[in-house]
């Protein structure tokens, strides 16, 4: 068993698994530990209202039998009725998966003398990252990726969220920083304070190889150019977190061989490195042509415990 395996195995022996039932289904549950511990307690004190030794003899083992049976009965039901319910959310999470597989673009349609690939693995059945592949007018292409506080179901609803959105909104304007603005204000009033998102938004010309983007707080993607390695750093700080909040937009040039990756926080966390981003942009730089399952390959499944997105794009 691994490091991590045992981790776990720890942490589910000590959870408090009652803690997910209703407050009617736990008090169900008790009532049958209740009866079967006063049944295991008669069996020991030999009587069923102790210190008065009554019943005796076989009354009192059918009795106690009786007893633990009915706790039993209660504690099984409780229990099959959460095998039930489980069921049905895993039932749920699974036709999640599949509804936020499709939201995914099926196809990367890569403009003429670029190549372009992604990689999305969620941590759970689904997940808070978020990417996608915009085709703009004028020969533009918006490459977006965010990342949702949290995981599972939650976080993969606004994730949803944050896709309709940028479908919207890049087609109705495509200027950037209108669109950073927009969304934030969209998650800063419709979501909970504890909710946010990082994000970054990148409009690639076609035939100047110019990357005009907004980085709301992501980590930055790295762009490798023959004989140079550059970040796209933070124009502004996380969507949802504060309604009026300003967006810059910066940009960089993508030249001929020259390489761009996009990443969430997961592919790095589970990098084993003193610097994670420093060994990412050292191996894109040292080997342009890696693939993106080669970047993917950099992490340690040990580590693995967030979704990990990528995109590769390149310049032909």
């Amino acid at each position: 068993m691994t490091l991590r395996g045992l981790r776990l195995a720890v942490s589910h022996a000590f959870h408090d698994w009652k803690r997910d039932m209703s407050p009617r289904a736990r008090s169900i549950l008790w009532i049958g530990i209740l009866i079967q511990g006063y049944a295991i307690y008669a069996a020991i004190t030999r009587s069923l209202v102790w210190p008065v030794m009554w019943p005796t003899g076989f009354v009192l083992l059918a009795s106690v039998g009786i007893l633990y049976g009915i706790g039993g009965v209660f504690y099984n039901a409780v229990l099959a009725s959460e095998f039930l319910r489980k069921t049905r959310m895993e039932a749920d999470a699974i036709a999640a998966r599949s509804i936020q597989r499709s939201l995914q673009p099926e196809t990367l349609e890569a403009p003429q003398g670029y190549e372009i690939a992604a990689s999305y693995e969620p941590f759970r059945i689904v997940g808070g990252d978020y990417f996608d592949i915009v085709r703009l007018s004028s020969g533009r292409t918006l490459v977006a990726v965010a990342d949702v506080s949290g995981k599972g179901m939650a976080a993969a609803l606004l994730s949803a969220n944050l896709q309709a959105l940028v479908r919207t909104l890049a087609v109705v304007d495509e200027d950037l920083r209108q669109l950073a603005s927009r969304m934030n204000q969209h998650l800063s009033r419709h979501t909970p304070g504890d909710r946010f998102a990082t994000a970054i938004f990148i409009v690639l010309d076609h035939e100047s190889g110019t990357l005009t983007f907004v980085n709301a707080g992501h980590n930055p993607p790295i762009l490798v150019s023959p004989g140079r390695t550059e970040r796209l750093n933070a124009t502004g700080i996380p969507l949802g977190m504060f309604e009026h909040s300003v967006y810059d937009t910066q940009s960089a040039v993508m030249a001929p061989g020259g390489v761009l990756v996009v990443f969430t926080d997961g592919l790095t966390d589970a990098i084993r490195a003193d610097d994670p981003d420093a060994r990412l942009a050292a191996t894109v730089a040292r080997q342009p042509d890696l693939s993106v399952s080669g970047i993917r390959a950099l992490c340690d499944p040990a580590l693995i415990e967030d979704d990990v997105t990528i995109i590769r794009l390149a310049r032909r």
